[in-house]
């Protein structure tokens, strides 16, 4: 048994006839012309990331460019934004797992980013099923039957919007060549949705516009131009008309930051705004400024949107956005609901509703949570706020914001350094890396939902204060950071690890494993640009005698 695959693409996954159903000749064939067609532009792209991070490296900056002057200043708008996503008051994240997905969208909530990237450990297995969940999610065949339980799930009559987050550009799909060499994982996750799916999601969900789409990690518009370009070739293929397909570009790099008029002026026939990915944005903040010892972050805690270039950058977003007509999209609520504690529990909601009342009042149009028990308080706060509106495209124009300039958006962030965060950090990228290489990628840690983009900041802080020796200045000991102290903390965080989690749990687990690969990344003498390409090999596995026939 094999998969049926077109000339010059290569199957190494597991066979499975579930699988195969997904990986169709024809499905390959429509992901291998995008690969071809695109996998130039896309190593060009790579390779201007690789040069800007050594301007960054030799103490350049990253700001606006003098050569798209005409477009930040121009008066152009996005194309309208369909009915179909209109509200998106609140939308909920999550990985493409089966009860996730019909749990997702019966949630309440106005949108569902079901997630190949920061939420999914992309095994092989992982992602196979999850575009089986999609296609039966969106031809509302779905049901789960939880053993444990001995229940069924299956979809309301009324349900949310999906949305579909690939990977970024920079991961490979090592489990399937094309001419041989990997596939672009994004370009993998958004053929095979959208081969399988557009033709029933603009029937069932998008009143004919979809499929819809987040895009992550871009750092330029060059990148936004190639995902335009990708849709207008489906399209064509499709024979769908031109302006379909609708993405939200997530800004969530330094540099991107100063590209998003750029960015959607790439994407202004296929756009529905951009969002703050608030979490990804600190971790490339420590990881564009590598080589800035000026730079240094305070405890993650306390690196929130109070922050001057954090509070800068959202209120850049909302007036670009709104003055191009499309959706300004805040950050996520990762709190989940403690349930042996409802003074904590009201404490956390009550966390949640001040954040998400400052981003409504700022001007946003909705907002993420990670968890279906936020939902409600989230809601609430926007619905109260918006004076029946669907959104504040244009009623909240954040004229303002017009005046902030590259000093305000690089600020320098203020606070202390702990011993408490350096322990933080260590033991939340760790138990992060232990889970995500068992599979999975969205892990409740201490009453927060994490994912790849927390164990990120954790291990560049690390990094960051272990390459210049940092005092930590809020304990009041004045201990600097070095390889001692680190090696001291995490033999004990690794101690406390196995106590919270128990001996038989941390036996079976991958904790080991996780903190000699999160120990050597936060040592490394050259900082890693992602810890999930580093990690990725060790998930990789293929089956090569069984894989596909050519």
């Amino acid at each position: 048994m094999g998969y049926d695959v077109p000339e010059g693409v290569d199957i190494r996954g597991r066979y499975d006839p579930e699988f195969s159903k997904i990986l169709t000749r024809d499905a390959l064939q429509f992901v291998a012309d995008l690969q071809r067609e695109f996998r130039n532009h896309i190593k060009y792209a790579m390779e201007c990331r690789r040069e800007a991070k050594m301007r960054y490296n030799n103490g350049g900056f990253p700001g606006f460019d003098p050569a798209t002057k005409y477009i930040r200043e121009g008066e152009w708008v996005c194309a309208h934004v369909p009915a179909a996503v209109a509200d998106r008051r609140v939308e909920i994240t999550g990985p493409v797992e089966r009860k996730m997905v019909i749990n997702a969208l019966n949630s309440g909530a106005k949108v569902f980013v079901a997630d190949f990237e920061d939420a999914l450990s992309p095994s092989w297995e992982n992602l196979m099923k999850g575009h089986v969940n999609l296609r039966d999610a969106v031809s509302r065949t779905i049901t789960f039957h939880d053993q444990a339980r001995n229940k069924v799930y299956k979809l309301n009559d009324e349900t949310t919007k999906l949305f579909v987050r690939p990977r970024g550009w920079h991961l490979p799909e090592a489990h399937i060549f094309i001419d041989g060499e990997p596939a672009t994982g994004c370009l993998v996750d958004f053929g095979l949705y959208f081969f399988h799916n557009y033709a029933n999601f603009r029937k069932a969900q998008g009143q004919g516009f979809g499929p819809f789409f987040y895009l992550p990690k871009m750092e330029h518009a060059r990148e936004a131009r190639i995902w335009n370009n990708a849709f207008g070739r489906a399209e064509k293929w499709a024979g769908i008309e031109k302006g379909s397909i609708r993405a939200t570009v997530l800004i969530e790099t330094l540099p991107a930051v100063f590209q998003m008029n750029e960015i959607l002026y790439e994407l202004r026939d296929h756009s529905v705004g951009l969002n703050c990915g608030r979490w990804d944005y600190i971790f490339s903040y420590v990881k564009t400024f590598q080589g800035h010892p000026d730079r240094l972050l305070p405890d993650r805690v306390q690196v929130g949107m109070a922050q001057h270039f954090m509070r800068s950058y959202s209120d850049l977003l909302i007036h670009t956005c709104h003055k191009r007509g499309v959706h300004a999209m805040g950050g996520m609520a990762a709190q989940i609901p403690i349930r042996d504690d409802p003074a904590a529990n009201e404490a956390a909601l009550e966390l949640v509703r001040k954040d998400k009342l400052r981003e409504v009042k700022a001007g946003h149009d909705g907002t993420w949570a990670a968890h279906p028990g936020l939902i409600p308080a989230c809601m609430e706060v926007f619905t109260n706020n918006m004076t029946n509106a669907p959104n504040q495209i244009h009623s909240m124009k954040r004229h303002d914001a017009s005046v902030l300039i590259e000093e305000d958006l690089l600020q320098s962030p203020r606070g202390v350094r702990t011993m408490e965060g350096l322990r933080l950090n260590t033991r939340v990228g760790i138990q992060y890396l232990a889970a995500w290489l068992t599979g999975a990628g969205s892990v409740p840690l201490y009453n927060l939902m994490e994912d790849a983009a927390t164990a990120e900041i954790s291990r560049v802080q690390n990094w960051q204060w272990l390459k210049y020796g940092v005092e930590l200045d809020g304990d009041g000991l004045g201990v600097k950071v070095n390889l001692d102290l680190f090696g001291r903390v995490v033999e004990e965080e690794m101690a406390r690890i196995e106590r919270e989690v128990g001996k038989e749990k941390f036996k079976k687990g991958m904790y080991k494993e996780a903190c000699k690969l999160f120990t050597r990344q936060c040592t490394a003498p050259i900082l890693d640009d992602f810890l999930t390409l580093d990690a990725y090999n060790n998930i990789v596995m293929y089956h090569p005698i069984e894989s596909s026939r050519l």
